[in-house]
């Protein structure tokens, strides 16, 4: 090895001198390449557009859920509860499954008897049916009441029987389900 530096050109005669221009290399064309294969973590076209219909379903039905569930409702109604008593003993009839029902002048009370409410003005509010019956010591018919769809907000509510006449009770004996009454 030898310590010497190899010996620099003169920069001014370097300056002087035209620089040399190369040619650039030739841009080589690369070859077609095959086409990729589908990807395994890409759905095919055809099952993306099952899944973004099946999407758009479910976002279509899920609005019409919410905007079905929102907006005014039905107004704040109750069951008119209780029990309906026919007493007197020698116009019940009880048939063999404990069950029972009116005769003679009370053939109208029965499972099924028609039961109006009325509100505090007199107009009909909501009608029923008597429920099950069930014969009672003392020779007493007692009957299920209950009356959907009553609307709140009234002070005081009339109960009718078939055509038996009214009985008046206060919205809160109403919406506790506290009728009581009694025929005979």
């Amino acid at each position: 090895m030898t310590n010497e530096f190899p010996q620099q050109a003169d920069t001014d005669t370097a300056a002087s001198e035209p620089l040399a221009v190369t040619e650039a290399p030739a841009i080589r064309e690369m070859p077609p390449q095959p086409p990729m294969p589908p990807s395994k973590n890409r759905p095919s076209p055809r099952v993306a557009g099952l899944l973004g219909l099946a999407a758009g379903a479910a976002l279509v039905g899920g609005a019409w859920v919410i905007s079905a569930n929102i907006g005014p409702g039905d107004p704040d109604t109750f069951t008119l509860k209780g029990f309906f008593s026919l007493t007197d003993g020698s116009s019940v009839v009880r048939d063999g499954s404990g069950g029972c029902r009116g005769s003679g002048g009370y053939d109208d009370i029965q499972e099924g008897t028609s039961v109006t409410v009325y509100d505090a003005s007199g107009s009909v509010v909501a009608t029923g049916n008597l429920g099950d019956s069930k014969g009672a010591p003392y020779s007493a018919c007692v009957f299920k009441v209950a009356v959907d769809g009553v609307p709140k907000g009234q002070k005081y509510y009339k109960v009718e029987v078939s055509h038996r006449g009214t009985v008046q009770m206060t919205a809160k004996e109403a919406e506790a389900g506290e009728l009581a009454a009694t025929l005979g």
